[in-house]
């Protein structure tokens, strides 16, 4: 089982995570090329001024600052590959390196089923969602969702008394939606919270995908209840097929705009989901339900294929050059970028960083990225 960061290491970890251009795949990318979070402070101002950008990378006092403060909150910090990561989170592409848990840490070890869905939901698809969580939470599942209105808020209220993990868009201590006081309170003392983000921030719409590939990533499975064909919803359905998990869907009413998602994802082969027993004969028992946990603190992201320990290859006209002709402000894989630009995915992945680190490139859901502006 792998070891605990040292103190003074996963105060490295949270620097770097926390400094300007820096998210999930490029801080794996940075820990690979250099050995530490340590190192890659160090190797940090260099790698910014040779992509154009003054170094910005977070203070050890402001590290401390959040870490007192999630002391304070009684709340755990976890690092990738620590013990206490939940181990399917741990093998999605960009896992978040930090998590910050609230409550109940035993839930980190249990079998987790996702339930999304939409926020104007109907009295039926919110009497459905209470007794689908109730059920799966009666036979052994804990249930995950993103407290949210609606749909999301039945899912935790009919796991209550099981079971129930809400992953937050902004700080692990902000309550949002601010009609959800009670059901916040009452997870952070029976369930558990989790949030990539510090302590204190207010959730952003470009934060609510980030939210949804980690409760797919905890989860063995997802439901769609109630969703319209543009929901964030199908975007955490997208993503749990991506991290190759099973997704199901509760059919609706054609006429319904909320049925749209839902129906869409079952004409793509989702499962047709009508009670619990539907999602309980697809999937495992929960005791076996979880995956393995990895021998040695191995990267997760799959951009990291060779060894990137030489000196950066991006700087060379031709690579950039490359990649400009391929980038726009539309998502584009990084897989197919390999393909056409027809570059080693180490030296693709270096000039990707260049780019992230200059803030000229945003990284997308499904490991897709465009150029920024």
């Amino acid at each position: 089982m792998n070891e605990a960061l040292s103190k003074s290491e996963k105060l490295a970890w949270l620097r770097l995570i926390r400094s300007r251009n820096i998210g999930p795949i490029s801080f794996f990318q940075l820990i690979q090329k250099f050995g530490s979070a340590s190192a890659a402070l160090e190797g940090l101002p260099s790698l910014n001024k040779a992509a154009g950008k003054p170094s910005s990378i977070v203070s050890l006092a402001e590290a401390e600052d959040e870490m007192a403060e999630i002391v304070r909150l009684k709340a755990r910090l976890i690092a990738w590959g620590e013990p206490d990561y939940p181990v399917p989170l741990s093998h999605i592409p960009d896992p978040p390196p930090l998590i910050t848990v609230l409550g109940n840490i035993d839930l980190l070890k249990s079998s987790c089923f996702g339930i999304v869905g939409a926020r104007n939901a109907s009295a039926n698809g919110r009497s459905l969602t209470r007794t689908i969580a109730a059920d799966l939470g009666a036979a052994g599942w804990t249930i995950v969702s993103g407290m949210a209105r609606g749909i999301d808020t039945e899912a935790h209220r009919g796991a209550l008394n099981s079971g129930t993990i809400a992953v937050l868009a902004g700080g692990v201590d902000h309550v949002y939606p601010k009609e959800n006081q009670d059901l916040y309170d009452a997870i952070r003392n029976v369930g558990l919270l989790i949030s990539e983000m510090s302590p204190g921030t207010k959730p952003k719409a470009g934060h609510f995908p980030r939210r949804n590939r980690i409760i797919s990533g905890l989860s063995m499975g997802v439901l769609v209840v109630e969703a319209t064909k543009r929901s964030g919803s199908l975007i955490s359905a997208r993503m749990a097929l991506e991290q190759g998990r099973e997704v199901f869907a509760v059919p609706g009413w054609p006429s319904d705009p909320r049925s749209g998602g839902p129906n869409a994802l079952l004409r793509q082969g989702a499962i047709l989901t009508e009670t619990a027993k539907d999602i309980l004969d697809e999937l495992p028992t929960p005791s076996a339900a979880e995956l393995k946990a990895p021998k040695k603190r191995t990267y997760p992201t799959e951009l990291i294929r060779e060894s990137t320990t030489t000196s950066l290859p991006i700087t060379s006209t031709n690579a950039l050059s490359a990649l400009e002709k391929y980038l726009s402000s539309t998502p584009v894989s990084v897989d197919e970028l390999v393909r056409e630009c027809q570059f080693s995915p180490a030296v693709l992945s270096e000039a990707l960083l260049e780019l992230e680190l200059s803030g000229r490139l945003e990284r997308h859901p499904g490991n897709r990225v465009s150029l920024v502006g």
